[in-house]
């Protein structure tokens, strides 16, 4: 008894230092009851039995009470620091009480390949009656571990995702559900191969179409590391959990506009609050499917009630994945409605047949895109979505007839008489090659040849004038030490030259407006989806204003661009980030317009070009709801790559963080001007988050081919003869041109 009695005066000191860390040494005077414990446990020998006795049960209730009162004013910033406490449970703790039995795969600890990232094959059992009824699944999630620095506090590196996502590829082909377990601050940003971003892509393109249920839970989810294992059928929340565009610190610098140090505290709780990171407020926007009661200021290792109330979750939100794939839908009602208690009525077989995992896709990609979808900004009008949706049915209806079955018959007739030809000629071979070889010396042979495109002239290109062009002064190129460039007469440099020195190829920043007017065809360009507009969604203080600024400015409701246009003939839709409004970050807005545009070219079997003229990653200003277009827009390209669409990216400038880590890193082609910067974080935030400065070139293009992050390098002088090059000779047979 006397053992136990010191464990449990241990476990009220971890309390009381736990309130302490969270609430501070202020709260209903925490500093001095901790100093109280602290003496008892350290002289516990010196008390009898009684004192012990008394002291525990008067401590406890004197903590529950302070608990009670913590829970009340419990804020934001508050909560980030649960989900961060060393006391807070982790996914070994999951694993230990959740699960009924366990194997981890891969290395242990600090042999594993990156110990960030657990996978294991588990055993979870149901209870039903006195029967019980064992279900496999895979665990994968981040694991931050107790203090161990090799766990790097949940950031996984690329090759860590990597190993998610083969273990994802595992549990497919042994048709098992997935549950994945989110406890990251966020990627670990290095380029090394596979790369942070691409690695990111690389498995929210898979997600997209896993043929197996997928269940996430969320304690800690911190920006693109968080959607790296984050793409799931159901996705739970703790309570005291926080999900999360970028931590309240990164808001708080980037707000403070800081290049160095610590923003201040107050800044600090005031964007926590402003991001809306709460498990309640990710409930309300749609981000998340259900939230898992946690006791007061949260759960902690030792909390079994809560790990009994995560199994039972985790097994009904699964029944729940599974069951909207059967077809009786009342009896799926009548099913859901008997799980929702704390004891299982009945089993639910997991095994889904092979119609039943089409309906589990189609059911995921209709979940994402309807996500945050009521924070589009757009004007309302039931007569305009009529025709919209009119116009819609009637093309989708036209190109399904024209391809899938008047072209469809006229391929399969013409291979039919190209093998009937071919067959034919083979026969009368030995016959007709002697009369053709007389007659061809006679005669003279006649060569028919496919004649190749025509040659893109000048006059096909508008008469587009940089605003860049209009001084008449001289600059220097930042190489001229290096390569002993001249200086480049401005009207030259930004006309005939394109931005590039004529010298070493340093190539100029240049106005999106140039793209748009010298790599299309001459009044080729239709842009539509035009009045759908960047907002507010959570209200952060002072960014109306600015997004207000951003319009005046440029004349652009969004930072993305739609538009058909043409390259030599060849019609394709077409979607460009725009780095004059917003340094072309992604929000709602521009979430939503790429996916519409990139369905348009499904339904058209057009080829879909993405120019990405410069991005800044997620707005922050929008949270979850910026955060989650990374599934979202993935899982258009997905669709659109499976349909025989030709994707095609092309960035410039400074293309960072989220886009690139999702529906940008995800096209099979991915190519970079070479005055791009492409990469995951910048050298700040790499320097902050592994203690260590990159080189200078760490995020050129050149590097990023070497790594393998992109399939080339090309001059800007060079874009549309290169693009057009690109569109005949990329893609399958189902474009609309083949």
């Amino acid at each position: 008894m006397k053992l136990e009695w010191h464990r449990k005066i241990k476990d009220l000191l971890d309390t009381a230092v736990y309130i302490k860390d969270i609430k501070g040494e202020k709260f209903f005077n925490i500093s001095s009851l901790i100093e109280e414990i602290s003496q008892v446990y350290e002289n516990f020998y010196q008390y009898d039995s009684k004192f012990i006795e008394n002291f525990i049960l008067q401590t406890e209730n004197r903590l529950n009470s302070i608990l009670e009162e913590g829970e009340k004013s419990l804020t934001p910033y508050e909560i980030v620091k649960i989900t961060r406490h060393p006391q807070r449970f982790t996914l070994q703790d999951i694993l230990e009480n959740v699960y009924d039995s366990y194997m981890e795969l891969g290395g242990e600890e600090e042999l594993n390949i990156d110990p960030a990232i657990v996978c294991a094959k588990a055993m979870i059992v149901r209870k039903v009656g006195n029967d019980l009824y064992f279900h496999q699944v895979m665990v994968i999630g981040h694991e931050k571990g107790h203090g161990e620095e090799f766990r790097q506090g949940g950031s996984a590196k690329p090759w860590g995702n990597e190993k998610a996502l083969r273990y994802m590829k595992m549990a497919e082909t042994e048709g098992i559900p997935i549950h994945f377990f989110i406890f990251t601050p966020g990627a670990y940003p290095i380029e090394d191969y596979p790369g942070a971003a691409q690695q990111i892509a690389r498995n929210l393109y898979y997600m997209a179409k896993l043929k197996v249920p997928t269940v996430a839970f969320i304690s800690e989810g911190g920006s693109g590391g968080a959607e790296a294992i984050g793409l799931a059928d159901m996705r739970l929340m703790a309570e005291k959990g926080y999900y999360s565009v970028i931590s309240p610190e990164g808001a708080a610098a980037i707000e403070a506009k800081l290049k160095e140090g610590r923003p201040p505290r107050e800044l600090v709780e005031k964007c926590a609050k402003a991001l809306k990171l709460t498990a309640k407020d990710n409930l309300e926007f749609g981000t998340i499917d259900r939230i898992i009661s946690e006791p007061p200021l949260g759960a902690r290792r030792k909390d079994y009630e809560f790990f009994r109330k995560l199994k039972f979750e985790l097994i009904r939100a699964t029944d729940e994945v599974v069951l909207q794939t059967r077809s009786l839908k009342f009896l799926r009602k009548y099913a859901l409605s008997k799980q929702d208690t704390e004891d299982f009525k009945f089993y639910v077989n997991w095994d889904l047949d092979e119609d039943e995992k089409e309906i589990l896709i189609e059911n995921r990609y209709k979940k994402y895109k309807k996500m945050a979808q009521w924070a589009v900004c757009e004007p309302k009008s039931t007569f305009k979505t009529f025709i919209n949706f009119s116009h819609n049915l009637s093309l989708k209806f036209k190109n399904e007839i024209k391809y899938k079955i008047l072209k469809a018959g006229h391929r399969s007739f013409k291979k039919f008489i190209d093998e009937l030809t071919t067959e034919s000629s083979l026969l009368f071979k030995p016959v007709s090659d002697p009369v053709k070889t007389v007659y061809n010396l006679i005669v003279g042979k006649k060569v028919k040849t496919k004649l190749p495109a025509p040659t893109l002239t000048e006059e096909e290109i508008s008469p587009y004038t940089s605003p860049l062009a209009l001084e008449d002064r001289t600059v220097t190129c930042p190489e001229a030490e290096k390569y002993g460039c001249p200086d480049i007469w401005v009207p030259d440099l930004y006309g005939e030259f394109c931005g590039v020195c004529p010298n070493c190829g340093y190539h100029f920043p240049l106005e999106y407006k140039w793209y748009l007017n010298n790599i299309f065809d001459k009044n080729s360009v239709r842009t539509f989806n035009d009045n759908i507009a960047s907002g507010n969604p959570l209200e952060f203080e002072g960014y109306a204003e600015r997004l207000k600024a951003a319009r005046k400015r440029t004349g652009l409701k969004s930072a993305l661009l739609s538009f058909e246009a043409k390259i030599g003939g060849i019609s394709l839709v077409a979607v460009m980030l725009v780095g004059e409004f917003r340094q072309g970050t992604v929000g709602v807005a521009e979430g939503e317009k790429f996916i519409r545009a990139i369905e348009l070219a499904k339904i058209t079997r057009r080829p879909f070009l993405a120019l990405v003229h410069t991005t800044g990653g997620i707005r922050i200003h929008e949270g979850t709801l910026g955060l989650i277009q990374m599934p979202r827009c993935t899982m258009a390209v997905r669709d659109y790559v499976d349909a025989g669409g030709l994707y095609i990216v092309v960035y410039d400038n400074n293309s960072y963080a989220g886009p690139v880590a999702s529906f940008l890193g995800s096209a099979p082609y991915q190519f970079a001007l070479k005055s791009t910067r492409l990469g995951f974080a910048g050298p700040r935030v790499i320097r902050e988050t592994t203690g260590q400065d990159v080189p200078p070139d760490y995020h050129s293009a050149k590097n990023a081919l070497k790594r393998g992050h992109i399939q080339g390098i090309w001059d800007r002088r060079e874009l549309r003869k290169k693009l057009f090059t690109a569109l005949l000779t990329m893609g399958g047979k189902n474009l609309y041109y083949r």
